[in-house]
């Protein structure tokens, strides 16, 4: 099961939680989030994926921190449409594509099939005004509507009280979890504490 940390940003945080072991590791280039990436960091992580966070970025934007930050994997998480990813498959096939969903009910999940055969991954968020990083949760039953070919990472609010519901939850296109605000000490520093024992009782 792949395992991201995303909203990283500081070089030593980036380091201990990359000693954990995680599959993934994100990184936020919207301006409007406390966990914006503006300055590249000292250190980048060398053993996990690389994963850069757009919110409706434009082509050349995305280019461009693709070069700077070596990103692996491109994580769309606002309105873009299935043209514009098409044109990222074209423009950077070696990537990988994860498009965010946000769910709040049953007819949410109407959403991905735009989108079907267009990208590698869904991510499953919960429907807020915010977009991600706002530590609440959604019903995940709502995902046993979720019957397409991509197979998904569970984001949304997930945190350390969660250990017993993510081991009762099973779907077979269930790829991964996303960690994120719930484990941060302030934005974009992560409790390294927190998320050790949290990855350990997972494996």
């Amino acid at each position: 099961m792949i395992r991201k940390v995303c909203g990283m940003r500081e070089a030593g945080n980036i380091r201990e939680v990359e000693a954990l072991g995680i599959d993934w590791m994100g990184f936020i280039f919207w301006a409007h989030s406390a966990r914006n990436v503006s300055l590249k960091p000292d250190y980048l992580p060398s053993r996990c994926k690389r994963v850069g966070v757009f919110v409706n970025a434009p082509m050349a934007f995305i280019r461009e921190k693709v070069r700077e930050f070596g990103l692996d994997i491109l994580q769309l998480h606002g309105g873009e449409n299935a043209d514009f990813i098409r044109q990222l498959r074209s423009e950077l096939p070696s990537l990988t594509l994860v498009k965010a969903l946000n769910v709040a009910r049953e007819e949410d999940l109407e959403q991905s099939k735009r989108y079907e055969g267009l990208c590698d991954y869904f991510l499953f968020d919960t429907k807020a005004e915010k977009v991600g990083g706002n530590g609440k949760s959604f019903d995940w039953e709502i995902l046993h509507n979720y019957k397409g070919a991509t197979p998904f990472l569970l984001s949304g609010g997930i945190g350390p009280d969660d250990k017993e519901r993510l081991r009762a939850f099973h779907h077979p296109q269930m790829a991964g979890i996303d960690l994120n605000s719930r484990f941060e000490i302030s934005p974009a520093l992560k409790d390294i504490h927190l998320l050790k024992s949290f990855l350990h009782e997972q494996d």
